[in-house]
């Protein structure tokens, strides 16, 4: 997905937030319910959540990082222990607005490092050693239906009569065995850029209040930087929520670089399911273990 894309589907998610597509779904919602749009975006390849959000503080992230290592000068401080990479400058708007929300230590227990299994986790809301038929939007009563992104900016200039309208993005890309520095520099930059401008967009359209967006990935990445420039499959990694009923800050556990597992991936603090959890009360009011299997605690980070 290119910027312009992007930008065209966000000005037609502005005029009319409804639609189906390749994981742009439709499913019926409980009226109370004041979220009306959910946005899933998510970070193909594993994306390097310690130089998303970073452990500026730790003297062992330059120790395990000494050329990957982004130097305090040019990162964008957060509060005196935590920074975000510098090519996410377009979103402390948000941040400083409050409803950015970063959630860190994200993850599952004994974490798969194989692409294709650790989506199908993260898909279906499995345990490691579970294998569940379906995805875990399919239980609610989701359709979804592959497309192109122009067909998916198309479909979402046709309004919905009804329902919570979800749309999946996909960004490639951040899959960084090597070379990593300039790769993740501009990966990160079109996030940042994307979500910015769709932020603004909905803003500007007063939807903003009943808009949701989390980031997902596979994976995050080893703590220890490769000889390649680059960085291994990991573990735990921060994401985002954002949306104007998000209660912005930071969530979570930091990383902990003095406790990371056998192929160097950071601890999980927080299961990726309490973040389905989350998204099931405020879009739908479900019960989660109906849909996840299991009960998983919302996460207190959205204004009622």
């Amino acid at each position: 997905m290119n910027r312009r894309q992007f930008l065209s589907m966000a000005g037609a998610f502005a005029g009319y937030a409804g639609s189906v597509g390749d994981a742009f779904a439709i499913a019926h919602s409980d009226p109370s319910s004041s979220i009306r749009s959910l946005v899933l975006v998510d970070l193909d390849g594993g994306n390097d959540g310690l130089n998303t959000v970073i452990p500026i503080a730790d003297p062992r992230y330059r120790v395990l990082r000494p050329n990957l290592a982004i130097s305090k000068d040019r990162a964008l401080m957060l509060d005196e222990r935590t920074a975000l990479h510098p090519s996410l400058l377009p979103l402390l708007s948000a941040w400083r607005a409050n409803d950015l929300a970063i959630v860190q230590g994200v993850g599952y227990d004994a974490p798969n490092r194989s692409h294709y299994r650790s989506r199908q986790i993260w898909d279906t809301a499995s345990n490691a050693d579970e294998y569940r038929a379906g995805g875990w939007l399919d239980r609610v009563n989701v359709i979804t239906e592959v497309a192109t992104f122009n067909a998916a900016c198309d479909a979402l200039a046709r309004p919905s009569s009804h329902g919570v309208n979800v749309i999946r993005l996909s960004l490639p890309g951040f899959d960084t065995h090597e070379n990593q520095a300039h790769r993740h520099a501009a990966r990160l930059a079109q996030l940042a850029e994307c979500l910015a401008s769709l932020r603004a967009s909905l803003i500007a359209s007063g939807v903003w209040d009943r808009t949701l967006v989390m980031t997902r990935s596979d994976f995050g990445r080893a703590a220890r930087e490769n000889a390649a420039g680059g960085t291994e499959h990991g573990a735990a990694a921060a994401h985002f929520m954002m949306g104007g009923r998000v209660r912005g800050g930071l969530l979570g556990m930091p990383p902990r670089l003095d406790r990371l597992d056998a192929d160097g991936g950071l601890p999980v603090g927080i299961d990726f399911r309490r973040l389905y959890a989350t998204v099931l009360d405020a879009c739908w009011k479900r019960d989660c273990a109906s849909v996840l299997g299991a009960r998983f605690e919302p996460l207190p980070m959205l204004r009622v």
